[in-house]
């Protein structure tokens, strides 16, 4: 597409790109460094700390995958005595299986000596003592090897990994009593300004509104598995802002700040950070949100947000995201993304990166928001997900592959 179009951003400004915005942050932050030991049951969502090790084989011994009938292929015939005796899961079978003889043995039972081979219930049919088989199947069929999942001392968790509840089956299933991880990191809340009133449960007058961006933000720090600390609501005013920074360096390990932090007359947040805090405050070459300020407040960071709630969640999502993962000590992690058939036209002028709440639709196509203005709220609510369209020029119509990023990605 054409690059030759009048840019979308205005000119006079050094405008940041969102990749050297992201690569700026990423070298500014350093990791935890603390280590705790939990048990698995109370590790979902942390960071691990140490690579976590397989205490013995899984499974331990080979074992049968359905229920029916085991023998050694080496010995079988279509019709087979049956043995005395079964083998279940937990109740293994007295001694070694006669030579020439079938077992009945159920699914997780471990294999008896002489058994190599298992045969499916459903294909078999018995009479008095003896079983008679559909058909033969191959050496080893139906059958687990021990160690085919992981072997005794293999890794089976890897240090940097944010542990699911899956991984908790399969630490707990190893026998891997005590996890080393990171500390759950403590993210603190901020919003400011004098026409923000801080709870719906308070009156608000005509020109006031009542505070989104502080239970937005908060909702999506835990949903990061992180502790999420309400640092409050402060006006603009300087000392009450410092002392919201003051609590919020004192016992969090990232501040996120929403409102302030542009460069008028009452962006306060950016002016403190500038004069008591080591700040770099951007204008970011994306749609929504321009202003955003990366500081260090009392040693803790401290990433100020635009006001608006449509640009604070863009830019919580594409920039403050991969920051706490980079604290807690993941690493920094780029969204899972998806390329997607557009599902509407537009004409994108080149300069900067534009970020478009959306849906997939039932044919899988990416909807946008009837409107791009930021400050439409319930197009937060009615998207699943962001169009990432790129920092050039882009003619999009129906069926155009673009880049698709879905909430529960971040």
């Amino acid at each position: 597409m054409s690059e030759t179009r009048k840019s979308s951003m205005p000119p006079g400004v050094d405008w940041l790109p969102v990749d050297e915005a992201q690569a700026r942050l990423r070298a500014a932050l350093t990791p935890l460094t603390a280590v705790q030991t939990v048990a698995p049951a109370d590790a979902v969502g942390r960071v691990l700390a140490a690579d976590a090790v397989s205490r013995r084989a899984n499974p331990p011994r080979a074992n049968s995958a359905v229920d029916g009938f085991g023998f050694a292929h080496a010995d079988a015939a279509a019709e087979m005595p049956l043995a005395q005796g079964r083998a279940a899961a937990g109740q293994p079978f007295d001694g070694a299986l006669p030579q020439g003889h079938a077992v009945r043995i159920l699914t997780g039972a471990i294999l008896p000596e002489g058994v190599d081979t298992v045969v499916l219930q459903e294909e078999s049919h018995v009479t008095g003592d003896r079983v008679r088989f559909d058909r033969m199947p191959k050496p080893g069929a139906n059958t687990r090897e021990a160690g085919e999942d992981l072997p005794e001392g293999a890794v089976a968790l890897q240090a940097a990994r944010r542990l699911t509840s899956a991984d908790i089956a399969l630490a707990s299933a190893l026998g891997i009593a005590e996890l080393m991880v990171r500390p759950r990191l403590r993210v603190g809340v901020l919003s400011t300004g004098d026409e923000i009133i801080a709870s719906p449960d308070q009156p608000a007058k005509p020109h006031q509104i009542w505070d989104a961006n502080r239970p937005m933000l908060l909702a999506l720090a835990r949903g990061w598995a992180a502790e999420a600390v309400d640092l409050g609501h402060a006006p603009d005013d300087p000392a009450a802002i410092a002392a919201a920074l003051d609590r919020g360096a004192a016992g969090c390990d990232l501040i996120l700040t929403s409102g302030g932090a542009s460069a008028g007359d009452e962006d306060h947040v950016s002016r403190l950070l500038g004069e008591r805090g080591d700040l770099t405050a951007w204008r970011i070459a994306m749609k929504p949100g321009r202003p955003l300020a990366l500081a260090f407040w009392n040693g803790t960071p401290v990433i100020g947000l635009p006001g608006n709630p449509v640009a604070a969640l863009v830019c919580a999502l594409i920039f403050a995201r991969p920051a706490a993962g980079l604290i807690a000590g993941e690493g920094w992690r780029a969204p899972l993304a998806f390329t997607v058939p557009a599902g509407f036209a537009k004409s994108k002028r080149p300069g900067r990166r534009e970020y478009l709440r959306a849906r997939l639709n039932a044919d899988g196509a990416a909807e946008v928001f009837e409107s791009e203005g930021s400050g439409r709220i319930s197009g937060l609510s009615w998207a699943d997900g962001l169009v990432e369209l790129p920092d050039g020029a882009l003619e999009v119509a129906p069926g155009t592959p673009l880049r698709y990023l879905p909430f529960q990605s971040f």
